[in-house]
Formats: C-alpha cells, sequence, structure tokens
C-alpha cells in the first residue's frame, strides 16, 4: 500500500456524510415549504370565506377587513382583497417562513356562477 493514500476513505467517507447532511437540509426545507403552502392555502380560504360571509351581510364588518383579521388569527397577512359585483370575494394572503421566500395562497368564495346550475356538479 502507498503511503500517499493513507487516509483516502477517510476523505471519502467524509465527503459521503456531508453529501447526505446536504440532501437531508433540502428534503427538511422541501417539507417546510409545504406545510407553509398549506397554512397559507388554509388562511386564504377561512379568509375568503369570512370576507364572502361579510360582503353578502350574513356578518357585520367591512369584508376585506375582516379578511385581515382571520388571515392574521391563522398567522398570515392580507396581500389583496378584491370585491366582484357576483357577491365573491377573492383573497392573496401570505406567511413568513424559515425559508428566505414568503409563501402565498389565493382564495375566492361567494356564490356559484350562474352558469352552475342546482343540482349539477
Amino acid at each position: 500500500m502507498d503511503k500517499r493514500e493513507n487516509g483516502a476513505g477517510t476523505v471519502l467517507a467524509m465527503g459521503l456524510v456531508f453529501a447526505i447532511l446536504v440532501l437531508m437540509l433540502m428534503v427538511m426545507a422541501l417539507g417546510h415549504a409545504a406545510v407553509a403552502a398549506s397554512k397559507a392555502a388554509t388562511a386564504a380560504d377561512l379568509s375568503a370565506l369570512a370576507a364572502a360571509d361579510a360582503y353578502r351581510g350574513l356578518s357585520t364588518g367591512p369584508p376585506c377587513q375582516i379578511a385581515g383579521d382571520v388571515a392574521a388569527l391563522h398567522g398570515a397577512s392580507l396581500i389583496e382583497c378584491r370585491l366582484a359585483g357576483d357577491q365573491s370575494v377573492q383573497v392573496k394572503v401570505s406567511i413568513k417562513t424559515a425559508l428566505p421566500w414568503l409563501s402565498t395562497g389565493m382564495a375566492r368564495a361567494g356564490p356559484p356562477p350562474d352558469t352552475v346550475l342546482p343540482g349539477q356538479p
């Protein structure tokens, strides 16, 4: 055995351990992003439903203010709130993550479009 090769196995093993650690960090970041996206979607859905109820007069208060309050209760920030003429509301929310980007969610709530007939999917 050549003396120049002493410790080569250790260097190879350390390289493999480093590669596995980087891969594990990437998988954890992907999981964190998936959870944040789910939270943002849930916050957007609930904010849109609450705002639509207020817009249709089923609850009191300004629809976009209610959407912002519901989003805040779920750890999100209201980015956009649009009231449509068909009594529907579209909201966009964002959630801060430990990753270098925000996770956003968008939802629409209100009565179904006129093209949907009762009893049909």
